[in-house]
């Protein structure tokens, strides 16, 4: 437990909430008596007995002899929420802001938690710490960028509800928003696919899970395409390493791809024009192509309402939502 100089009445009430947040008690439900508190913690009885009491006559709690003690109010939960965005700064190299994709991801997250009368806070994160403290005062957080070298131990600390979106784990405690690539790729072939093309995909080497799920989608979309198609796979770092274009370059002059498409970074573009004619498909957000196209209005309209029915109801099982991409040629 951290070492805190306020009151340890005080020290247990927080203490309580917490533990009656992070399990989703509501009004009604039961909880712990004193002895069993006395046997969770390192509070002494004295101060279990006359912090119930407090609670008690502010009316939080009710205590009904030979039937336990109930939760009347939970005052942690309010119709007004606190809900963060934090993202890994370990790969986005310049901070956010400096990522198109993930510039318009948090816009159009805040926008939607903003206009749901809702606090946005915005915030970072690195591979090695996390800032869980913050995100105790907060209802719920989103995640993004996880990658491989990811702690994720801290993720545990915290009472706030945690989500991830555009990342995904090996871990069924948290509900995941994730992007589906494999219609957009379909599309791709399927409009392409009618005869035979080079295709360079740009795959990232931050390494993921998304990373490697959509890699994987793309090679099967591939395989379905009409007639057999030509793929090379580059490795690219498209967050922290963008001015590195020498293997880009020997790729392009060497394979003359007809398709570049993938991690694509915003200022490789121009330097693709003038090097090839291929088509450049990147991943993209609220934008009219080319590329694979995600509509973050329609997709917030599916998030963020998963996000307020999890926040009222948090003893409901983790699940992962996958909302599709579009491919616009």
């Amino acid at each position: 437990m951290n070492l805190d100089a306020s009151p340890r009445h005080l020290q247990l009430r927080d203490w309580l909430f917490r533990r009656w947040k992070t399990s989703g008690l509501q009004a009604g439900d039961r909880i712990e008596s004193q002895n069993e508190i006395v046997r969770l913690c390192d509070f002494s009885l004295i101060t279990v007995v006359k912090t119930l009491k407090d609670l008690e006559s502010e009316g939080v709690i009710r205590r009904q002899v030979g039937r336990g003690s109930f939760l009347v109010a939970t005052p942690w939960a309010e119709a007004h929420r606190r809900i963060g965005f934090f993202y890994n700064r370990d790969i986005v190299g310049g901070g956010i802001f400096d990522n198109e994709f993930y510039t318009r991801l948090v816009m159009a997250f805040e926008k939607g938690v903003v206009s749901a009368g809702h606090e946005f806070v915005m915030g970072s994160f690195t591979n090695e710490r996390m800032p869980t403290g913050m995100w105790d005062a907060l209802d719920a957080v989103v995640l993004t960028g996880f990658t491989r070298q990811t702690r994720l131990e801290p993720l545990s600390e915290t009472s706030s509800q945690v989500s991830l979106i555009d990342a995904s784990l090996d871990d069924p405690r948290f509900h995941t928003y994730r992007l589906d690539y494999g219609p957009a790729f379909a599309g791709m072939f399927e409009a392409l696919g009618t005869e035979r093309r080079r295709y360079l995909y740009l795959d990232s080497t931050i390494g993921s899970r998304e990373q490697a799920a959509r890699l994987k989608a793309f090679q099967e979309a591939r395989a379905s395409a009409a007639v057999p198609q030509d793929l090379h796979i580059l490795a690219v770092n498209q967050e922290t390493d963008i001015g590195n274009t020498t293997a880009l370059v020997e790729a392009i002059e060497r394979g003359k791809p007809d398709v570049i498409c993938g991690h694509v970074h915003q200022s490789w573009r121009p330097l693709i024009r003038g090097l090839s004619e291929a088509r450049i498909y990147p991943f993209l957000l609220d934008q009219k192509g080319p590329g694979f196209v995600v509509d973050t209005a329609n997709w917030m309209a599916e998030v963020l309402p998963t996000i307020e029915a999890n926040l009222a109801d948090r003893q409901s099982p983790p699940a992962v939502h996958a909302f599709p991409a579009r491919f616009l040629g």
